[in-house]
């Protein structure tokens, strides 16, 4: 319903963004060795810039704290300073999302969700998670996943096949050349290896910063307990970054032993408690909001309607909790009232993109089409490049009898390689109007 896109959709937009590349080697700055790797430092740090910002905006942007962005970069940027690839061009953030999470795009893209920013007891433990995903950054593992799905295209004629094969056999010449997409699914998560060695770095980077290494034992312990707790609340997180008792206890080994003359270096709890102050204040509404994001994905949007009325009353301009309630209220078949949350959430964030495309969808959903493409063109002005956004548009220009400019943009939706039902109906429709024979 939002305008998202995840990790995995980053990859794909990598992958083909490098399909033309011959295959090469680097030295990986952090072991020394050679290793498959067909992406440069520029090219890491150009998709990164393409992609980065999407993310962010499906997370509903970033927290409007200046203090806290301040603080939180503070802490990441002295941690780079420690690293293998300290010239990268970093930056981290938080992000108003409030599932628990934090993720790294290749080029230095480093953002931290409300979600698990409240669950942190002090800055060694913030040091140990921007250190891990700053590992990821360093050991180029992204990247190097990004390589190996390029060199397995030959899983290019198995996705031709099986588009044949299918309903939307007349895509097939758009599927063709995708197998790099096809590729990409298959390395769309970091391994277990990976996890390890982004922990080891992590540790690494933030004892050279000055932190004590029970940050990263006292990271390690919270998700744990989270996930004995509540599960589900640690579900996006473990999808990415798979997660393990046996990742605390060799946190806890190392912590006593390779770095036990550390032990004494500071956590700094008192510094994150004042630094993270307002946020914290904002942890019963956060609460809640995963409470109604739970039900949602389970389809039981009456329950949810309840936890983000409740998120509401303890955080009435909450800007991800206005659009989490559009979104239920759309779910329930409410138009007006998805509309009017929606617009309450352009007004407590002007600047953020994902209003827009809430807005839009509800606005689309009452037959108001002119206002739609308004606000879907908005939307790709502000953050141009989602495919949705294309066809949206060309649903709203469909619906005000526009047939040459909706064809267009269903034709560049099917471009895009989108294989879902808003492909089927854009195919369709190009078919029914005798633009595709």
């Amino acid at each position: 319903m939002s305008a998202t896109m995840n990790r995995r959709q980053f990859l794909y937009t990598g992958a083909v963004a490098t399909a033309g590349i011959l295959a090469g080697c680097a030295v990986n700055p952090v072991t020394g060795q050679s290793q498959l790797m067909l992406m440069s430092p520029q090219q890491e740090i150009e998709v990164d810039r393409q992609n980065a910002p999407h993310q962010f905006s499906a997370d509903y942007g970033k927290a409007d704290d200046k203090a806290l962005q301040n603080y939180v970069n503070s802490v990441g940027k002295d941690l780079a300073k420690h690293t293998h690839r300290p010239d990268m061009p970093y930056n981290f953030s938080v992000v108003n999302a409030t599932y628990v999470n934090a993720y790294a795009f290749p080029g230095g893209s480093i953002a931290a969700t409300r979600g698990i920013m409240v669950s942190l007891e002090n800055e060694a433990e913030l040091g140990a998670l921007l250190g891990h995903e700053v590992g990821h950054v360093n050991a180029r593992h992204t990247s190097s996943r990004m390589s190996k799905a390029l060199v397995l295209q030959g899983l290019a004629a198995g996705l031709t096949i099986g588009v044949s094969a299918s309903e939307y056999k007349s895509l097939t010449p758009l599927a063709a050349g995708l197998g790099a997409i096809g590729a990409g699914a298959l390395l769309a998560h970091y391994s277990r290896e990976d996890e390890r060695q982004a922990d080891a770095l992590g540790m690494e980077y933030m004892v050279k910063t000055g932190y004590s290494p029970q940050g990263m034992v006292g990271l390690q312990q919270h998700l744990v307990d989270m996930h004995d707790r509540t599960p589900s609340a640690l579900e996006v997180m473990f999808s990415s970054h798979p997660m393990s008792e046996e990742r605390r206890d060799t946190a806890q080994h190392e912590a006593q032993t390779t770095y036990a003359s550390s032990r004494s270096l500071p956590l700094q709890r008192e510094r994150y408690m004042d630094s993270t102050a307002p946020l914290r204040k904002l942890k019963p509404a956060i609460e809640e909001m995963q409470a109604g994001e739970k039900f949602m994905s389970k389809k039981q949007y009456a329950e949810a309607e309840k936890h983000f009325n409740q998120a509401l009353k303890l955080a009435p301009d909450d800007y991800t909790g206005l659009l989490l309630m559009s979104k239920c209220q759309l779910a329930l078949g409410n138009k007006r009232e998805g509309e009017r949350y929606a617009e309450l959430a352009k007004q407590a964030n002007p600047g953020e993109a994902q209003a827009l495309h809430v807005a839009g969808l509800a606005k689309l959903q009452q037959g108001n089409y002119d206002a739609a493409l308004s606000q879907f063109s908005r939307y790709e002005r502000a953050l141009p490049g989602n495919p949705n956004t294309l066809y949206y548009e060309a649903r709203a220009l469909d619906g005000m009898g526009r047939r040459d400019e909706a064809a267009r943009q269903y034709y560049r939706y099917l471009q895009s390689g989108s294989k879902d039902a808003n492909a089927k109906q854009s195919y369709s429709r190009l078919q029914s109007w005798g633009y595709i024979k």
